[in-house]
């Protein structure tokens, strides 16, 4: 996710190149093992060899040391994506899991008595967030009634209140 949002803040073009490969020169090879390209022969060809590299740069730079080395063979960005996407992206089996274990996180939530209610929001809202990137939205009543029932003791009285409310499933949680 930040790779696409730097890349497409750079330059929106960059992004084109990952998403469609290069349509101004024929495809690169897939390993500099393999011949090398065409040298370029026009101004476009030029400039799309110049995407390319910049493309494959921000990307190769964006990826931690440990893993460069199984990236470093891959000749185009299109490519070099899909391999990133692949190996840090999971499947669909992994995304599964990881849904059901954020599912079950939400349904085990709660707040230790010695928590600030702002930790407890952050922890909270970061757990919606990845729900949400995980295609697992949940509505605002069931949200705002979750977070008012894993307060500790100490905020029953206001907890009551604010459940009690008429609105309470339409209030986002940053407005409860």
């Amino acid at each position: 996710m930040r790779m696409r949002q730097y890349i497409c803040h750079t330059d929106h073009n960059l992004w084109d190149v990952i998403v469609n490969g290069d349509l101004e020169e024929e495809p690169a090879p897939t390993t500099r093992e393999t011949s090398a390209p065409p040298a370029p022969k026009t101004a476009k060809q030029l400039a799309a060899r110049r995407n390319q590299e910049r493309v494959k740069s921000i990307l190769l730079l964006a990826i931690p040391d440990e893993y460069l080395l199984k990236f470093h063979n891959v000749a185009d960005a299109k490519s070099l994506w899909e391999a990133i996407k692949s190996r840090f992206g999971g499947n669909v089996e992994s995304k599964k899991m990881q849904k059901n274990v954020l599912k079950h996180q939400f349904e085990i939530f709660s707040t230790a008595s010695n928590e600030s209610l702002n930790k407890a929001y952050d922890r909270f809202q970061k757990l919606i967030s990845q729900l949400e990137v995980h295609s697992a939205p949940i509505s605002k009543e069931d949200i705002n009634q979750k977070f008012l029932r894993s307060l500790p003791s100490s905020w029953n009285q206001i907890a009551l209140i604010m459940r009690n409310k008429p609105d309470i499933d339409e209030i986002d949680i940053d407005d409860l």
